[in-house]
């Protein structure tokens, strides 16, 4: 099973060491509570060799390499493991030759979002909803201090151990296997992420109200998420599901979004991105067994979901606390 402790030790002296009066609790109730498929999915991650990077770039990819490449065997071997981790949703990674060719090209949302940040030099960043963390190991390349990513889905968390250990072990980037709703306010993060969540809230408006909680003051926000024309009144509510989805509630437009955000406190509140999702950025790859984009679109019109509504699109939005 995944050991937590170094976490603990890492976080205890540092802005995040309130998190230890509840998080060790948190985790042991998690632990009695898994998906009965974790055990499985961790001795997965145990089964990967311990393997040393000569190279390791975090910059312009998540890529790890050595002077001498893996036997045949050797990467036979190694993607045996990683396909039972399947399905790999947000990526790509490049480990020692081995391509992980995720379902979405999440380096094409990174390249959007990426210029309008703050640097994210020597700064200590949460990333809620962080899925296996591709975007924690770019955070990292762009040199932020520490990056927590906290997503409560128990194979995404495998996914970034087997990641993990494929890029040396690094020890700055951690996933914790809770919401945010769990978390205790901590007021301790230079910048939040919140990327592809607020749809699959209930209460959105509670969501942000939780980022704003754990962001130091004066710190920033960056917030993706998906979102329909119209003025500052428009919210899409679907009736049922959404491009297949049965968890999305609310849609805002970018008026809309941008006045839930100054409601809850934050300032300087600006969209800085709009995109469609293109069947560039999400498909169906040989690290993918499910269905993908094209079967979440009207075949005959794709500027429309499968139940009509507007196709999606994706805006990123920046705040201050």
């Amino acid at each position: 099973m995944i050991d937590f402790r170094p976490f603990y030790q890492q976080i205890a002296t540092t802005n995040l060491s309130d998190w230890l009066e509840t998080l060790p609790h948190q985790l042991k109730e998690w632990e009695n509570q898994t998906h009965a498929d974790y055990a499985k999915w961790s001795k997965i991650v145990d089964f990967l060799p311990d393997l040393q990077a000569d190279e390791i770039d975090l910059k312009s990819a998540v890529k790890s390499d050595r002077t001498f490449p893996l036997s045949t065997g050797e990467k036979q071997r190694i993607i045996h493991h990683l396909k039972q981790l399947m399905p790999w949703r947000k990526g790509p990674y490049h480990l020692f030759g081995i391509h992980i060719d995720c379902e979405w090209r999440s380096d094409f949302k990174w390249d959007r979002v990426l210029p309008h940040l703050s640097p994210l030099q020597g700064r200590t960043i949460l990333d809620v909803g962080c899925g296996s963390g591709y975007h924690m190991w770019r955070m990292l390349g762009e040199g932020a201090k520490m990056v927590v990513g906290i997503d409560p889905t128990e194979l995404f968390l495998c996914q970034f151990e087997a990641v993990r250990k494929l890029l040396n072990n690094d020890r700055r980037a951690n996933l914790i296997p809770l919401g945010i709703e769990q978390m205790q306010p901590l007021a301790a993060f230079d910048t939040v992420f919140s990327m592809g969540v607020l749809y699959h809230r209930k209460s959105p408006l509670d969501h942000l109200s939780q980022l704003k909680n754990q962001l130091v003051k004066g710190g920033e926000l960056v917030l993706e998420t998906l979102v329909v024309d119209g003025d500052v009144n428009t919210v899409l509510i679907p009736a049922d599901r959404y491009a297949k989805m049965k968890n999305v509630y609310f849609i805002p437009s970018v008026a809309a979004l941008i006045n839930w955000l100054e409601k809850v406190g934050f300032t300087n509140v600006r969209c800085v991105d709009v995109a469609t999702t293109t069947l560039e950025e999400q498909r169906k790859t040989g690290w993918l067994e499910n269905e993908s984009l094209i079967d979440f679109l009207d075949p005959n019109d794709h500027s429309k979901t499968i139940e009509g509504y507007q196709a999606p699109k994706r805006a990123v939005i920046l705040a201050n606390k």
